[in-house]
């Protein structure tokens, strides 16, 4: 068991617990990512002062989403964390029977907790909350490209509104001039609104790192807290002041392929700055795929006759997104991230040793097939995404993105920083 474990952290993918991980290590904190629950018997290793425990809960069967996520933070208490920090998508959950609200509640009760806040910015991606609206480059939520995504498209822009339905208790928005008001006057505005509250939340603004510092320094010292992983980076100051993280070489000696199960505006652009700057790929066919022609043994053998790092990629328009989710897209998607998990256990097998993959699913689906139980944390390649060392093969480098992270030349940005001599 480590000394001193300042901080656990629980969130609803693996590139989340990922972007969550980097942040806690921007900060000070020397942390390791978990994928899923550890085995009876793993230990954090020496040093450790953060745990993050990445899930599948974002998709998940309400169910099943709220027993994983206590059975991980009762973990992370059982180990000695002082603070739990639940960690989901900057863009939140669109849909009303999400999984956001029944998760945090079932923690605030568990742990008898009476309130936390929620905070899904993220200023560095472009995520902000004004006025107590989560907006996505300038745009409200639900009117930009999220609007088309596969899993939840989302509905509503109002954090509030996003977990009235989901949530048991109630929001108390604080917009910024409160936020940096007399903290005196809004702490006994709160206490007075909550007095007659079992449990309640708290929905700050946070569109600089003005607001996340004063948020930190007003709410930081919760038992829970939960948003994206903007908060992270001055939380971990917060919890570990003047000193910092150790870091990992991010550079591996060999081959690289990458994996894109994303067709995210942001992911497609990258695919088609990657192949138009000279990289090679393949794309993937839904039918090809769904009917058996196409596999990953087969994709493989493909891709090995490329010169450069491969690209196999998924893409398509937001229209025929649309018409894939009226048709069977979840199947299709599923296949998708099944291929491209076995592609990549192929690719390892073979010598590969750097994986670049884009997308949250697709991410979670390879670390799983590979079978990896936890991460030491690189450098930063874009807000959110560092190369991480699988512990158990330290001569490997994975490199795992949300589908809307990440620069255009992302894929070439990921290939020069993991390349070794």
């Amino acid at each position: 068991m480590p000394e001193k474990l300042l901080l656990g952290c629980v969130a609803d993918d693996f590139t989340g617990g990922s972007d969550a991980a980097s942040h806690l290590a921007a900060g000070g904190l020397n942390t390791i990512l978990c994928n899923g629950v550890p085995a009876p018997g793993f230990v954090p290793p020496e040093g450790c002062e953060a745990v993050v425990i990445a899930l599948k809960s974002r998709t998940q069967e309400t169910e099943s989403a709220v027993a994983d996520s206590m059975k991980a933070a009762r973990w992370l208490a059982e180990q000695g964390a002082e603070q739990l920090y639940v960690k989901y998508c900057s863009t939140f959950d669109s849909r009303p029977c999400g999984n956001i609200g029944p998760i945090v509640d079932a923690i605030l009760e568990a742990f008898n907790v009476p309130g936390t806040v929620l905070c899904p910015a993220l200023p560095s991606n472009g995520r902000v909350v004004r006025d107590g609206i989560l907006y996505v480059n300038g745009v409200p939520l639900a009117e930009s490209p999220m609007k088309d995504h596969p899993l939840t498209p989302m509905w509503e822009s109002r954090v509030a509104k996003l977990m009235e339905p989901q949530g048991k208790y109630a929001c108390l928005e604080v917009f910024r001039d409160a936020l940096h008001g007399d903290p005196e006057t809004l702490l006994t505005g709160l206490a007075r609104r909550i007095s007659s509250q079992a449990h309640y939340y708290i929905v700050p603004d946070y569109v600089d790192e003005a607001d996340a510092e004063k948020i930190i320094s007003l709410f930081g010292g919760m038992r829970v807290l939960t948003g994206g992983s903007g908060l992270l980076t001055p939380l971990a100051r917060r919890l570990k002041p003047r000193r910092h993280a150790e870091v990992f070489s991010s550079a591996a000696a060999g081959r690289a392929l990458i994996l894109s199960g994303s067709c995210s505006p942001a992911t497609n652009a990258q695919t088609q700055w990657y192949l138009h700057h000279g990289g090679e790929g393949l794309r993937l066919q839904g039918s090809a795929l769904l009917n058996g022609s196409e596999t990953a043994g087969t994709l493989w053998a493909r891709a090995g006759a490329f010169s450069s790092a491969p690209l196999i990629y998924a893409y398509e328009t937001p229209e025929k997104l649309h018409a894939k989710r009226a048709d069977g897209g979840q199947m299709l998607s599923a296949k998708i991230e099944q291929t491209l998990a076995e592609t990549a256990a192929l690719a390892v097998a073979d010598g590969v040793t750097r994986i670049i993959v884009a997308g949250g699913e697709t991410s979670g689906a390879v670390v799983r097939r590979l079978g990896f139980q936890a991460f030491g944390i690189s450098e930063s390649l874009a807000p959110g995404v560092p190369v991480l060392l699988p512990l158990e093969r330290p001569e490997l480098r994975l490199v795992l993105k949300s589908g809307n992270f990440g620069q255009k030349d992302f894929f070439f940005r990921a290939l020069s920083a993991t390349a070794g001599s």
